[in-house]
């Protein structure tokens, strides 16, 4: 049963490589090394800021008002449903348990590396995925399944000469209803849980080559949530499949780019720790050797040959070219 005492440890986090299973991630802690870190990624923090401007942006402009004809309302006449995912919960289960997660590692390992790749990845891949899908949501402006009571909400249809819609319903109700391509939830939902997944499998070395099938499980989870709250949106007439296939594409897709970004691919060998992580310690190591090597050259001492009076003269804090030029004269 050792595969089982490897999978319920978590969140011991062991390096699989000799040369790291000895390193002091108590050294990388939010208190010495939080600051510079983040000095050294403030550009990052300030696109983050940029992407959020333009996330507002996207959200506020008005969709494309796609033509939709009576012929074109038999698939459009479900229910007009409430959430079964609300729109305020997506943040909480795409980033704020992802963040949760990541601060238990960190207590854990005490790796501030870590810690912050793994949120600015987060955010990263939660923002971009939401722009992407809010800039082709606006582009394409596909009616939602229920549009027909957004447009209609009393029943009474009404066209233009040319046969579009002439809808008389709420102003906010029908532009969102011009919002169904691609589904939002979703693409949120594998953008978040999506890098989760990705960070848990590198965390648990899921990949490793041993076959241990059941980490899969732990891994699979986060996706498995994504995926239902997918299902829910088809289910609750807010979205065609087409529209969650392509969002949980989106998602999965931005996810993986910003987590191997940070992070090694999880079938790495040092897929557990972020590559900050690792130069960080070859930077310590290199800095270790450099000055175990100038301690041994100041610690030796070299005698020259008796001079006039019987004793010798010591070179102390000397370059060997001034003991040779001493030793000639």
């Amino acid at each position: 049963m050792a595969w089982w005492r490897n999978f319920v440890s978590f969140f011991s986090f062991r390096s699989s490589s000799s040369r790291f299973q000895g390193s002091d991630a108590a050294a990388h802690t939010i208190k010495s090394h939080g600051a510079r870190v983040a000095k050294n990624h403030l550009h990052d923090w300030l696109i983050l800021l940029l992407l959020v401007v333009i996330e507002v942006i996207l959200v506020s402009v008005h969709p494309f008002y796609r033509y939709v004809g009576k012929d074109m309302l038999t698939d459009l006449k479900f229910p007009f449903k409430d959430n079964t995912v609300p729109v305020w919960s997506v943040p909480l289960y795409a980033v704020i348990l992802p963040i949760f997660i990541f601060l238990i590692v960190y207590i854990r390992r005490r790796d501030v590396y870590d810690f912050h790749h793994a949120i600015l990845g987060l955010l990263f891949s939660v923002l971009i995925t939401a722009i992407i899908t809010d800039a082709i949501k606006n582009g394409v402006g596909r009616p939602r399944p229920n549009f027909f009571w957004r447009c209609f909400p009393d029943g009474i249809e009404a066209y233009d000469r040319m046969g579009n819609v002439i809808c008389h319903g709420k102003e906010s109700e029908i532009r969102e209803g011009h919002k169904s391509f691609p589904s939002g939830h979703t693409s949120w939902s594998f953008a978040g849980l999506g890098f989760l997944a990705l960070y848990i499998s590198g965390k648990i070395q899921a990949f490793d080559g041993r076959g241990h099938v059941a980490k899969l499980c732990l891994v699979f989870l986060p996706l498995l949530g994504a995926a239902l709250v997918g299902v829910s949106r088809v289910n609750d007439y807010w979205h065609h499949w087409q529209d969650v296939f392509a969002g949980a594409i989106i998602g999965w897709v931005v996810s993986a780019f910003c987590y191997l970004q940070f992070f090694p691919p999880p079938s790495n060998d040092k897929g557990w720790g972020p590559y900050a992580y690792f130069i960080a310690q070859e930077e310590f190591y290199s800095r270790r050797d450099n000055a175990a090597a100038a301690a041994a050259a100041q610690s030796a001492v070299i005698v020259d040959a008796p001079i006039a009076g019987g004793q010798p003269r010591p070179f102390h804090n000397q370059t060997y070219h001034q003991m040779e030029m001493g030793a000639a004269q």
